[in-house]
């Protein structure tokens, strides 16, 4: 009996040394191996916003306004500035080297004479827009002002200044045509752009005032009393195009293919446009 316990107690001893000697060399292999790396995750890269600069006749604001919001709403990283004004006015800008990538004028002549400067590459520009030229009133019209021939009624009449305002230019040639410009040049009122003078007529300080009649269709205090015939004044178009001279080519490029689709154009008509013809 004594002999059969000396066995059993050995054999509990050699299995414990054996077993010890596992651990050992499981906890030296583990010590020995080396560590695995962490994997580094690292956050996606932000898309650097571009900020796109749009120089547009004044006439132009409310749709492209609204366009805009469309516009920034499917990219994200796009960011338009509008830069509203005489198209004269910007188109001498541009020629000084102002920061532009798109200009949108309410006259041919204003953007061509840029596409001969090579400031506008012609293969990226197009007559986009069409328009009207009316003669609008305050809303109580104390003057009785019902077409052209009335102006002369008037003691101030607010007009764009010409040189720098197409549709100031627009209006003087259909005064001189309807024979009128001798006499209604006195009483002129002249204007920074089509908005100033849409301004002067509203709060009255002026008896009639030569818009555009997308302008006078977003007014509710201006009646309009008369539409030029489209034979008395050069057709008013409005060109687009992307400056060659931009930071953001592919950028101003998208936007100005976006300005002649199907979906900018329905805006633009909604806000009296028409396409160009």
């Amino acid at each position: 009996m004594k002999k059969i316990t000396t066995i059993i107690a050995s054999l509990a001893l050699l299995t414990g040394v054996l077993a010890g000697c596992g651990n050992g060399e499981d906890t030296a292999k583990k010590e020995t191996e080396a560590p695995k790396e962490v994997e580094k995750t690292t956050p996606a890269e932000k898309v650097e916003a571009v900020e796109l600069t749009v120089s547009a006749a004044a006439s132009l604001q409310n749709a492209l306004e609204d366009l805009q919001k469309t516009y920034e709403a499917d990219n994200e990283n796009i960011k338009i500035v509008y830069n509203f004004g005489g198209s004269g006015a910007l188109k001498q800008q541009i020629e000084q080297g102002a920061p532009v990538d798109i200009f949108f004028s309410a006259a041919e002549d204003k953007f061509d004479e840029l596409v001969d400067a090579g400031s506008i590459d012609e293969a990226q520009g197009m007559d986009l827009l069409g328009n009207e030229l009316v003669v609008v009133v305050p809303k109580n019209n104390e003057k009785d002002i019902k077409s052209f021939e009335d102006l002369t009624k008037a003691d101030k009449i607010a007009l764009g200044t010409p040189e720098s305002v197409p549709a100031g230019k627009y209006g003087v040639e259909t005064l001189e045509n309807m024979n009128l410009w001798t006499a209604v040049e006195p009483k002129v009122v002249y204007a920074k752009d089509v908005r100033q003078v849409l301004t002067y007529t509203e709060t009255e300080n002026v008896d009639a005032g030569l818009v555009y009649n997308t302008d006078a269709l977003i007014s509710d205090k201006v009646a309009t009393i008369a539409t030029a015939a489209a034979d008395t004044h050069t057709p008013i178009i409005y060109p687009v195009g992307v400056i060659k001279d931009t930071k953001h080519t592919a950028e101003a490029e998208d936007f100005y293919k976006f300005l002649q689709s199907e979906e900018a154009m329905k805006v633009f008509e909604q806000y009296g446009f028409k396409g160009a013809k």
